[in-house]
């Protein structure tokens, strides 16, 4: 292993955005949960079951919008229309509470701003440094504005986002192919390069995508999960790795 906790093959690193570099899941969290519980007590009353933080670890976390609000969904055995990209908060189908989930969320940035996490821009720092190259690979369609806001868009050679994966018809996570377009574009083969998640799926997309090493970022306190979800390691912080960070 490099003094990066890393394989000594390891030639690039693919990061998720959301947990790992920027401190906001817990937003997204929290805005999924304010759009499903709306949802839920309109359509159920108020007996309606609650949208738990399990649900959004097992059908929402680290998946493209939509996605998550299917997966969700079909949980409760609720179907909805899908809509189109474009429909608006209010439309009852699929796109429709996802762009409601996304206004709420944006409200919560403009409000309380983005925090990065410093250890891992540390962390950043030290793999350029040594000459690996970098990728940020987030389902999130708002990743550029959000790297932007922590100063940190330089520090990625290549971005595969909820906007790229869509342009090109990529299914996002947990299949491995937006993992997989990022290493393609940096030219390097999976084998060889590191993925570093935080989520569920992004654990199965690692693993489905046969990389050549991927790090579960515990934030949560689901270590035992994301190792059986595909983890080589778990760490708490990107600083337990080693580097600069």
């Amino acid at each position: 292993m490099t003094d990066l906790g890393l394989p000594e093959d390891i030639e690039a690193c693919l990061f998720d955005l959301d947990g790992v570099v920027t401190r906001t899941a817990v937003v997204h969290a929290a805005a999924w949960k304010e759009m499903f519980d709306a949802f839920l007590r309109e359509r159920d009353g108020e007996g309606y079951a609650p949208f738990t933080a399990a649900d959004y670890d097992a059908y929402v976390d680290g998946r493209p919008r939509a996605d998550g609000v299917r997966t969700f969904l079909a949980s409760r055995g609720i179907e909805l229309p899908a809509g189109g990209p474009d429909d608006p908060p209010a439309a009852a189908t699929v796109h429709g509470l996802g762009n409601r989930k996304n206004e709420l969320l944006l409200a919560r940035i403009r409000a309380d701003g983005v925090e990065p996490y410093d250890s891992t821009l540390a962390y950043l720092h030290a793999v350029r440094a040594r000459g690996l190259r970098t990728a940020i690979v987030s389902s999130s369609a708002n990743c550029r504005d959000v790297l932007r806001s922590i100063d940190a868009e330089d520090l990625f050679d290549v971005r595969i986002d909820g906007v790229v994966a869509a342009g090109r018809g990529l299914p996002g996570k947990p299949a491995p192919d937006t993992f997989l377009a990022a290493a393609a574009e940096l030219g390097v083969e999976p084998a060889r390069a590191a993925v570093f998640e935080d989520a569920l799926a992004g654990m199965d997309a690692g693993r489905a995508g046969k990389f050549g090493y991927v790090v579960g970022v515990d934030r949560v306190g689901q270590a035992e999960a994301l190792y059986a979800h595909g983890a080589d390691t778990v760490v708490t912080d990107l600083s337990e790795l080693g580097g600069d960070a």
